[in-house]
């Protein structure tokens, strides 16, 4: 049985001769093009699993085949060879989405070896790429990609859940997904005939949330110049979302939860109630038992949303999703931007998982998204990921064993992480930051310079 299709691109005959013995011996099935024009050709009219090819050759070099090959086919893999001495193009075709390269004269047992290893990495990548597709089918339609334990719990409440209609509080950080899951339950109820009603709880001034829920009669207020129905009637026979429900004004709580009880509702400056049948899906990324002790929000409606709660992880709590999302977020971008991106460098991808994402996957959705657009064709490495990243990973390897560290060293890195985390968590804008640290903008300032952490001008 082959162990892969090889095409080798040299002009050299002798050393294409060479080189097809050994791989054919290594198990190979191996083509040969002798430049990089009819290389191009070959690649259209056969999946090869690995392409060894030379830089120096007639018509098309290597470097610009490199480049036309992962235009056409960003898995392309390619292993580049050049001649000894030639770092800094070694370095380039790296940059183009080169896998590897080889300086000649090589071993070829090195050439073997590298080999095996872009084969592997095709391997992986078409069994993540499977494994994507069969969770997003078990997680019913949406963006639900996970392999973690916490990901297949959540696909199985999920399951669970969803041909009831029980009414479900979604819990999580802001950025985690909890409208996707929604949809996913939604989608695979015996009422996905009809299309989900979503409302922001938060996105609303407080005069006119009711009316958007509820709806109105004609002359109810000033502006009501003709009767409205709310979103509760609009949701008869499907779900409603409401996202934010801890925004949720208090005189709406006791409104909200008669229509969970009973059905019914009456329009603002209404008199007759009305009936509706539809199922309640709520969301909050708020601590609601925290606000029940505070006043702010009802503990019979807590426990009439949360007949089946579900708690959606943190990406920090999941990093082993990490290149699963990466990838499915990479075939998103590329294939509706028309772009390319050769992918990521192992110590990239290691950068990525040691992160902490404040913003969780929409954070790392969006990271993704700009690296497509900006870094078109290249192979992402440690030095192409964002500012954000890069310093906030240096201080994670330093303050691991904190309590091994002098007192001095011990506070310094305290510090540094304190303020890369409120940075962080206040979209690296230094005013607000310092603003909910209680600290002086001007002393904020003074720390990030004492620790070198670059904050961009706008933001400084």
């Amino acid at each position: 049985m082959s162990r892969g299709n090889l095409l080798i691109v040299d002009d050299e005959e002798n050393l294409c001769r060479i080189l097809s013995r050994v791989l054919r011996d290594e198990g190979y099935q191996v083509d040969v093009s002798h430049d990089g024009t009819q290389a191009l050709e070959k690649v259209n009219q056969r999946n090869y699993d690995c392409v060894v090819t030379d830089v120096r050759m007639p018509q098309l070099d290597g470097l610009a085949f490199l480049r036309e090959g992962k235009r056409r086919d960003p898995e392309l893999i390619v292993v580049v060879m050049t001649a000894y001495g030639n770092v800094q193009l070694a370095q380039e075709v790296m940059r183009a989405g080169a896998f590897d390269y080889v300086i000649k004269p090589f071993d070829n047992d090195d050439l073997v070896r590298i080999i095996g290893n872009a084969i592997e990495l095709n391997r992986l990548r078409k069994e993540k790429r499977t494994l994507v597709e069969q969770l997003a089918h078990q997680l019913g339609p949406g963006q639900l990609v996970g392999a973690t334990p916490a990901m297949q719990e959540l696909g199985k409440a999920i399951a669970q859940v969803a041909p009831t209609d029980a009414t479900v509080l979604i819990t999580g950080e802001s950025g985690t997904g909890k409208e996707l899951v929604a949809r996913a339950i939604h989608q695979n109820s015996r009422r996905s005939d009809h299309a989900m009603v979503t409302l922001n709880c938060g996105a609303f001034p407080r005069d006119l949330i009711e009316s958007e829920l509820f709806g109105h009669e004609k002359g109810a207020f000033t502006s009501a110049y003709a009767s409205k129905a709310g979103l509760v009637e609009k949701a008869n026979l499907s779900t409603l979302f409401l996202d934010e429900i801890g925004d949720l004004p208090m005189e709406l709580q006791v409104k909200l939860l008669r229509v969970l009880e009973t059905g019914e509702h009456r329009r603002v400056g209404g008199v007759n109630f009305r009936k509706t049948d539809m199922r309640v899906i709520a969301a909050t990324n708020r601590d609601l038992k925290s606000d029940q002790e505070t006043g702010r929000f009802r503990e019979d409606l807590f426990y009439r949303l949360s007949t089946f709660p579900i708690h959606i992880p943190p990406l920090r709590e999941r990093k082993d999703d990490i290149p699963l999302l990466v990838d499915h977020f990479l075939a998103i971008c590329m294939r509706r931007m028309g772009r390319t991106l050769a992918g990521f460098s192992q110590e990239a991808m290691e950068v990525m998982r040691s992160y902490r994402w404040p913003g969780n996957v929409r954070e790392l959705q969006n990271l993704i998204e700009r690296l497509v657009i900006t870094k078109d064709g290249q192979t992402i490495d440690r030095s192409g990921l964002p500012r954000e990243l890069l310093q906030e990973t240096e201080w994670t390897t330093g303050i691991e064993e904190i309590e091994q560290l002098p007192y001095k060293q011990a506070k310094a890195a305290f510090e540094k992480n304190y303020f890369l985390s409120l940075l962080a968590a206040n979209d690296y804008n230094v005013t607000r930051a310092s603003l909910v640290g209680g600290i002086s903008r001007r002393h904020l300032q003074e720390k990030l310079r004492e620790y070198k952490i670059r904050v961009s001008d706008q933001n400084f």
